[in-house]
């Protein structure tokens, strides 16, 4: 039984980012505790903890893509599982939000899952999420229970401030991420670029036109997520002919979604960075792409909670 700072505490992985979930472990220097995942013929989860969990600090990692709802279902079910064993507190570690993407009404009759997703987890039993840049911050709002919103940007900083790009400029595939483009281009100290797009139907962009300077500067591509990768390479194929010397892209989620691999490979990039937020396959896991570890910022983070020592410090880079 792990003791942090006089609490019993224990973390688990439901196998979506068990990568993660070793690397949290390490650094907060708690072993993974035993599950049992199991199916029923009908595909229905079955769950049993194998060792107590009454009255400990309980953290739940389960990053919710691609199975989604499989994902969820098992996090639902463990919550749920976890308070029927007097666990003290559940945490919920979920370095993707599945859903995140449908955070209003865009058309009259849609409805507004993330918002539907933060009250099941709620109804569940959670006591805390812990996520990593949420695709609009106002899903923060859907929930009556503290959630962290913590960020990937210091990272991907770290790493191009460290490729010691020259004549760099960082581009927005859209106008909604200009303020996330604006935070990396000033922890860089370079220009911003913003791409003009229209978007006629979901996953489907078309380029119209490019503000700001690209030509003969190399181009970083800044989101939140990369799902099929028809914006990124298109934007990436715009900014090559408007005369940019060279394209990199980077995001926080890496979805890669149906061709997004075989786009990645074929198009004008010539890296993609990304977080492991979500844990990629083995025929994801090509050269042009490169994973960074978000493992100890979420163990800190931890730490900082079981502590009651204050998580705002978490949300500045540090200078490497």
């Amino acid at each position: 039984m792990a003791v942090l700072y006089g609490k019993k505490t224990k973390l688990f992985s439901l196998g979506s980012n068990d990568e993660l979930a070793k690397g949290i472990s390490e650094f907060i220097d708690v072993p993974l505790s035993d599950i049992s995942v199991t199916e029923f013929a009908d595909g229905e989860v079955n769950i049993n903890i194998e060792e107590t969990v009454r009255e400990h600090d309980v953290f739940i990692v389960q990053s919710t893509s691609k199975p989604v709802n499989d994902n969820y279902m098992r996090l639902l079910i463990m919550i749920d599982a976890l308070k029927r064993a007097s666990a003290k507190n559940i945490n919920v570690i979920m370095p993707y939000y599945g859903y995140s993407r449908q955070d209003r009404k865009a058309k009259s009759r849609q409805p507004i899952s993330a918002k539907l997703v933060a009250d099941i987890l709620q109804v569940a039993g959670a006591n805390r999420v812990l996520t990593m840049d949420l695709h609009a911050s106002q899903i923060q709002g859907f929930f009556n229970i503290p959630i962290d919103n913590l960020l990937g940007f210091p990272s991907i900083a770290d790493y191009f401030e460290n490729k010691n790009l020259k004549d760099a400029v960082v581009v927005s595939p859209d106008h909604g991420g200009a303020t996330r483009a604006r935070q990396l281009a000033d922890a860089l100290g370079v220009p911003i670029a913003i791409i003009d797009k229209s978007r006629p139907k979901p996953n489907v962009a078309e380029v119209l036109g490019i503000i700001g300077d690209v030509k003969n500067k190399s181009c970083v591509i800044v989101d939140d997520m990369i799902d099929t990768a028809g914006t990124l390479t298109a934007a990436a194929q715009a900014l090559k002919e408007h005369g940019a010397k060279e394209v990199y892209a980077s995001c926080t989620h890496p979805v890669f979604s149906g061709p997004a691999i075989q786009r990645i490979k074929d198009s004008v990039l010539k890296e993609v960075v990304v977080t492991n937020t979500i844990q990629l396959p083995k025929e994801k896991q090509i050269d042009k792409i490169v994973q960074l570890p978000v493992s100890d910022l979420f163990g800190q983070a931890v730490l900082n909670i079981i502590s009651g020592d204050p998580l705002s410090g978490l949300f500045r880079r540090r200078k490497s």
